[in-house]
């Protein structure tokens, strides 16, 4: 049975873009574009947490007129956007990416690897060579990567971590790099698949949840005041902080099971219909 939600005592939403606000493209539809305007016009804050960089999340924002307190990096930082002011961040230890460095070259794929931001503010996407899952996640994310030798990376003096590291591989192959990551490093690091091919490496403690509920502090918000909205295993802790939540119905089987809600296919533009019909 689905949880009544009055929409009265609703002050923010939670939204995840890929596979969830996004179409198929990774563009927001006009019609999702529009249905957020109004609900912010209405007073109701826009909350965008996701998986990508600052960087790569800001042309969504910005289209919304959205700003404030968001979560990026699946919660490895929360920032304040678009003066991007940064409120929290959590670094993975070096010795978990070097480990990941050596996996990659052992299994022959994809690693990659972001810095936390420089002085002048900008932050780097490494990695060792071009291969066609660098120029995918250019084109997925608009993110150019610098072409670097990761070990020598890593061992710059200052470096205390890294935001996050990636293994973008076969789906089949996610499983063999989980073990060798859990076999080496237990609780240590937080192991989330965010989009099919794309496996990421945090630090324990990080996630979407540990970053929503930073963000909530920060604006003032209950649980009852938020609805959480996502379609992937990165985006179940949001689903436990936020008083209410919801995944459309191309989101995986446990996502839809730990949903209060099921609405239409990104593809779509379901989230808009089912904001459309719960607030207007």
């Amino acid at each position: 049975m689905q949880k009544k939600i009055d929409i009265t005592t609703i002050k923010a939403l939670a939204i995840d873009l890929d596979g969830t606000a996004l179409l198929p493209d990774s563009s927001l539809g006009e019609r999702t574009i529009q249905c957020l305007k109004r609900l912010k016009a209405n007073g109701i804050q826009l909350i965008l947490c996701t998986g990508r960089a600052i960087e790569s999340a800001a042309r969504f924002y910005n289209a919304l007129g959205a700003d404030g307190p968001m979560v990026f990096f699946n919660g490895a930082e929360v920032a304040d956007v678009p003066e991007v002011k940064l409120l929290s961040s959590n670094l993975l230890s070096l010795d978990i990416v070097d480990f990941g460095i050596d996996l990659a070259h052992r299994m022959n794929i994809h690693f990659q690897v972001f810095l936390p931001p420089q002085a002048d503010g900008k932050r780097a996407l490494l990695v060792e060579k071009q291969r066609p899952e660098s120029e995918m996640y250019h084109k997925h994310t608009s993110i150019l990567p610098v072409v670097t030798d990761l070990k020598a990376a890593i061992a710059a003096p200052g470096l205390q971590g890294v935001i996050k590291a990636m293994f973008i591989a076969n789906p089949a192959l996610h499983p063999e790099i989980r073990r060798a990551m859990t076999d080496r490093f237990g609780n240590r690091v937080y192991i989330v698949n965010t989009y099919p091919s794309f496996l990421e490496i945090m630090n324990a403690g990080v996630s979407k949840g540990e970053g929503l509920k930073i963000v909530m502090d920060y604006r003032g918000l209950k649980p009852e005041e938020v609805i959480a909205f996502g379609d992937e295993e990165n985006d179940l802790p949001m689903f436990t902080v936020a008083g209410f939540s919801a995944a459309p119905s191309s989101a995986k089987e446990k996502v839809r099971a730990a949903a209060d809600f099921i609405f239409g296919s990104n593809a779509e533009e379901g989230l808009a219909i089912f904001l459309e019909e719960l607030f207007f």
